[in-house]
């Protein structure tokens, strides 16, 4: 598995809901989590590494990692700005308004039920990773200026990735 660069599929729709849980799911996490750890990365939906499913992982520093699967989230408040990057745009960066409380509804690799409720840097964590699920990138929620700046300075570092990766004889 390889992480997707933005605009590519499936990054840009809404992720399809799980239905079968079990051994073969657990093993998907935790090769996305592995990918996550690799990458220096906090958090990873499965839209980013090719999959149109709703499971996402994540971890806080010094903390356990984490898999929520079909998340819902149900109740949020709060509001603060805080800055923001993704392992499919690499090297972007922007302050991102988000709640800062949230309560999710989720389930996990078994199938069982759970409810979170997660303040400040994991809402943040879990929104941006909802988000993925949804088909929706950080920058779509920045203002129309700014979010335009950053999609034309992502558009010419990819440009450049790809010149780079070329080979000349």
């Amino acid at each position: 598995m390889n992480i997707v660069l933005y605009p590519d599929a499936p990054l840009r729709k809404k992720a399809l809901r799980i239905e079968h849980f079990g051994p073969e799911l657990a093993r998907l996490a935790e090769e996305m989590v592995e990918i996550m750890m690799n990458s220096d990365g906090v958090g990873l939906a499965a839209p980013q590494v090719g999959i149109s499913r709703q499971l996402l992982v994540l971890c806080e520093p010094e903390s356990d990692p984490v898999c929520l699967i079909n998340p819902e989230i149900v109740e949020m408040e709060g509001n603060a700005y805080g800055e923001e990057g993704c392992l499919s745009l690499p090297g972007l960066y922007a302050s991102v308004p988000r709640a800062t409380r949230i309560r999710v509804l989720a389930q996990d690799c078994d199938g069982n039920h759970h409810e979170i409720e997660a303040h400040d840097f994991l809402a943040r964590i879990i929104q941006h990773e909802y988000d993925h699920l949804q088909g929706i990138v950080f920058p779509e929620r920045l203002d129309v200026l700014t979010r335009n700046a950053l999609l034309e300075e992502w558009s010419a570092m990819r440009n450049g990735m790809r010149q780079d990766s070329t080979v000349t004889t």
